[in-house]
């Protein structure tokens, strides 16, 4: 899904063989000028021109679903254009981190399960992506947050640890973030800004640099999502501080997602 260039299609076609690759663009430009490089290529690739979320028409089920967007729900055409005990491999995307490669084997009765591993990262399929990019997408003139303090730091749940910030994202899939660097506040080095997905909810934490112990938290709205983020983040830090590659997603044929942790008999906590 997504053919781009046409080059992994190209490469995949080059181990596998003609007739055997079918390769989905949404845009028409770039796929007429893959289909024309595959086709002089000789390679023998069926170019689709459409929404790959919709899937690859009805020449499937395939051995194989490989998407090259990432996704913040797989959808249920993949699952069910892929024949039973295939697999089905996507980048994975939460609106807190875009991070993970997913590998689920399709289980024949409208389902699928497996699991991640770190290190992906792609652009966000369109019908995925939230308007939200700055904090002023969120906060109105109007709205009068509450003030609090935490004693965990921003930078913990938002900074360089990865493994921390996949975990977050899996525990809160509609929870957004962004950093303010130099605020125009004064003392204030940089603000981590949250907000839920419908920007009904929002908050903000302050990075001072003047305390490493204590930080001003700002909310509005009808969720309270500092306290979930500190939430998610002491059961992932007392879970054992788990990487991406111990996490796994099991969709039902509702097409309800469950995260969980080591085994599909230990669902992770979303919350919301």
């Amino acid at each position: 899904m997504g053919t781009g260039t046409g080059w992994n299609a190209a490469l995949l076609a080059h181990r596998l063989g003609p007739g055997r690759v079918t390769t989905v663009e949404v845009d028409p430009a770039p796929a007429a000028r893959a289909a024309a490089r595959l086709e002089d290529a000789g390679l023998g690739v069926r170019t689709v021109r459409g929404d790959g979320a919709l899937g690859a028409g009805a020449e499937g089920p395939y051995d194989r679903t490989v998407a090259t967007c990432s996704v913040r729900s797989v959808p249920p055409a993949w699952i069910a254009g892929t024949r039973p005990g295939g697999i089905v491999l996507v980048p994975w995307e939460s609106p807190w981190l875009c991070y993970g490669l997913l590998r689920l084997t399709v289980d024949g009765y409208g389902g699928a399960s497996g699991s991640f591993s770190p290190y992906s990262a792609f652009m966000l399929m369109r019908g995925h992506r939230t308007d939200l990019r700055i904090y002023r997408d969120v906060v109105r003139d109007h709205h009068v947050p509450q003030e609090s303090a935490t004693r965990l730091a921003p930078g913990a749940v938002a900074g360089g640890d990865w493994a921390a910030q996949f975990a977050i994202g899996l525990q809160l899939p509609g929870v957004w973030r962004t950093w303010h660097e130099n605020p125009d506040v004064e003392g204030v080095a940089s603000r981590l800004w949250l907000a839920t997905t419908d920007a009904a909810s929002w908050a903000a934490v302050d990075l001072d640099g003047r305390t490493t112990d204590r930080f001003t938290v700002w909310e509005h709205g009808p969720r309270r999502l500092w306290t979930s983020v500190e939430a998610a983040h002491g059961w992932w830090r007392e879970s054992g501080r788990p990487g991406p590659e111990r996490f796994g997603l099991t969709i039902a044929p509702d097409g309800t997602h469950t995260p969980w942790l080591d085994t599909p008999d230990n669902p992770v906590p979303v919350r919301g």
